[in-house]
C-alpha cells in the first residue's frame, strides 16, 4: 500500500481531485485511481506509531482529517468507491492481514465487501455476524487481500507472476468468482511447458478443471520439456500419477521412467529419507506400475530399469521374459502404446470382399503404399483364423523403401474369434508417414490358416470427417516373394492411423 499521506493546506484555486494527487506525490507514489487522504499505514502491525516531533510535520499514526466534498471530484459511482480503497474515510473494519513483521491492517467498509461477497456478506449480516471492529486473517498475505479489496471496490485487476497463487487462494476463500476466473486467465496466458507441472499442482489443488486441463494438454504435446524442468520434481504424487496414467504423452517410456527416478530422489530429500533402491520404492508407490515398461526395447530395458534397484527381481525377470518369448507371458504393467496424438483415429480398407484360407509359412506378407499427406500410423487390421478362437504372434513393421530403414516394428501377438473381422495389431508408437514416399508394410503371422481380402482397390480414399480434406493411400506390389499378398488379394487389408 502507498503511504501515509501527509495533511497538506487546502490552497486557494486546488481542487479535490489535484489536493489528492498532490498528497500522493508528497508521500512519494504516483497518482492515480482510488489515490486520497486517510490511507492505511503500512508498517506491521506490531510496529509502534512513531513519536511526533517538534514543529510541524505528519503525524503518520494518525490519519488525517477528511477533505471536505471529496466526493465533487469524483465523477461516478465507480470512482467513489475506487476513492474509498484502502482509505481510512468512513471505514467501519479493520483487517490484520498476515503473520509476524509481514502483517498488515489494512481498513474496510463492510457495506461495499457485504455487496462483493457472500463470505463477507455472511460475516457481518448473517445469523453468526461478528461484530468486532479488528478481524484477524493470519492466513492470507497482504498483497492478495489489497488485490481483493481493489477488485471489490473498483473492477480493478491487479495481479502479477508473484502474487497471482495467492490472490486466486483469497479469491477462493472469499468467494469471488470474478477475481478467482481473471487470476485462471492469467496463468493461462503465463502457461509453458516448464511451469506446467507446478500449474497442475496449484490447479488441482484449487479446484479448477479447466486450467487442470490445460496444463495436462501442454505436458501432452511438450512431455521431454516439461519432464525436464525444475518444478517436475516439486508435484505431490498423486499429480505425478495422473500424468504417468495418461496415454497421450509424446515421449519414450525409458525417458518418462528417468524422470520418475529424478522425482522420487527430490521425494526421497523431501522426507529426509536416505536416497536409496529400497527409498525410492517407497516414495514412488503406485507410480511405479504406471510406467509401461513393455513399451520399451530389450536393450533400454537392461540398461536402465532392470539396473536401478526399483523393480524387484522376480519382476525383473518377468519382463525378460516377455521381451524375448513368444508367446509373450503375462506382466503387471500396461503394454498399450501412449499416442501423442490429437483428432480422431481413422483406417482404410483395400479389400473389398473376404475369402478363406490364406496359409503362414514364416514368410511376411508385404505391400507397398504411399500417401498424399502427412500423417501417423498407428497399427494394421489383420485377418484372423477361419477355425473358430484362435491366438496368433505377429511381427509387425513399417519400411521407408529408398532408404531402406525400418521406421518402427513391434512383436506382438493378438485373439481373434473365428469371424471374418480384422483385428487391430499396434505399434508401439505412432510412425510417421510422408507424401510421396514409398514405404512397406509388412506382417510375419503364425499360426493356423485365415481369412483373406480380394478384389483390392489400388487407390483408396479416405475423407476427413470433420475437415472434409480428402487424404489418398496408393498400393503396390513389392517384388520377391510376400506370401502371396498383393495389391488384388492376401493379407493387411486396413491401417489405421492419425491425420
Amino acid at each position: 500500500p502507498p503511504r501515509a499521506a501527509p495533511r497538506l493546506r487546502l490552497l486557494p484555486g486546488l481542487s479535490c481531485a489535484k489536493m489528492a494527487e498532490a498528497a500522493e506525490t508528497a508521500a512519494g507514489g504516483s497518482p492515480g485511481p482510488g489515490v486520497g487522504p486517510g490511507r492505511v499505514d503500512p508498517r506491521p502491525v506490531s510496529e509502534p506509531p512513531a513519536a511526533a516531533g517538534p514543529g510541524p510535520g505528519p503525524r503518520a499514526a494518525v490519519p488525517p482529517p477528511p477533505v471536505y466534498n471529496w466526493q465533487a471530484a469524483q465523477r461516478s459511482v465507480r470512482e467513489r468507491f475506487s476513492f474509498m480503497f484502502n482509505n481510512e474515510l468512513l471505514s467501519d473494519v479493520h483487517f490484520a492481514v498476515g503473520k509476524g513483521r509481514q502483517a498488515r491492517r489494512l481498513p474496510a467498509h463492510r457495506f461495499v465487501l457485504a455487496v462483493g461477497s457472500a463470505v463477507f456478506d455472511a460475516m457481518f449480516n448473517g445469523g453468526m455476524a461478528t461484530s468486532s471492529a479488528e478481524i484477524e486473517l493470519p492466513d492470507v498475505e497482504p498483497a492478495a487481500f489489497l488485490a481483493l479489496l481493489r477488485f471489490l471496490y473498483s473492477d480493478e485487476v491487479q495481479i502479477g507472476p508473484e502474487t497471482v497463487m495467492t490472490t486466486l487462494y483469497t479469491a477462493k476463500k472469499y468467494a469471488v468468482p470474478a477475481l478467482e476466473a481473471h487470476c485462471v486467465e492469467f496463468l493461462t496466458k503465463h502457461l509453458r511447458a516448464d511451469n506446467a507441472f507446478m500449474l497442475l499442482t496449484q490447479a488441482r489443488l484449487f479446484d479448477e478443471p479447466q486450467l487442470a486441463s490445460l496444463c495436462l494438454e501442454t505436458i501432452d504435446k511438450n512431455t521431454i520439456d516439461a519432464i525436464s524442468a525444475e518444478g517436475f520434481t516439486d508435484v505431490d504424487l498423486d499429480t505425478l500419477c495422473a500424468v504417468l496414467e495418461r496415454d497421450t504423452l509424446s515421449i519414450r517410456e525409458i525417458r518418462l521412467f528417468t524422470g520418475m527416478v529424478r522425482w522420487a530422489e527430490a521425494e526421497c530429500q523431501r522426507q529426509q529419507l536416505p536416497v536409496t533402491q529400497g527409498s525410492k520404492q517407497k516414495v514412488l508407490g503406485k507410480a511405479i506400475t504406471l510406467i509401461r515398461f513393455p513399451l520399451m526395447s530389450i536393450e533400454e530395458f537392461a540398461a536402465g530399469p532392470a539396473q536401478s534397484g526399483i523393480l524387484s527381481d522376480r519382476e525383473v525377470v518377468n519382463l525378460f521374459l516377455h521381451f524375448t518369448l513368444n508367446p509373450k507371458p503375462r506382466v503387471d504393467y500396461v503394454d498399450r502404446p501412449r499416442c501423442c496424438l490429437r483428432g480422431k483415429e481413422c483406417s482404410i480398407c483395400r479389400f473389398q470382399q473376404v475369402e478363406s484360407r490364406w496359409g503362414y509359412s514364416g514368410t511376411s506378407d508385404r505391400i507397398r503404399f504411399s500417401v498424399t499427406r502427412r500423417l501417423s500410423v498407428v497399427g494394421f487390421g489383420l485377418y484372423g483364423s477361419i477355425h473358430g478362437p484362435t491366438d496368433y504372434q505377429v511381427n509387425i513393421q513399417i519400411i521407408e523403401n529408398e532408404k531402406n530403414v525400418t521406421l518402427g516394428q513391434n512383436d506382438t501377438g493378438f485373439c481373434c474369434d473365428g469371424s471374418a473381422n480384422t483385428f487391430r495389431v499396434m505399434f508401439k508408437e505412432p510412425i510417421e508417414i510422408l507424401p510421396k514416399v514409398s514405404y512397406t508394410a509388412c506382417a510375419t503371422l503364425k499360426g493356423p490358416d485365415s481369412h483373406y481380402g480380394t478384389k483390392g482397390l489400388r487407390k483408396v480414399t479416405h475423407e476427413s470427417p470433420t475437415t472434409g480434406i480428402n487424404t489418398y493411400f496408393v498400393f503396390f506390389n513389392v517384388p520377391g516373394n510376400n506370401n502371396g499378398t498383393s495389391v488384388e488379394d492376401g493379407q493387411i487389408p486396413e491401417i489405421i492411423f492419425y491425420t
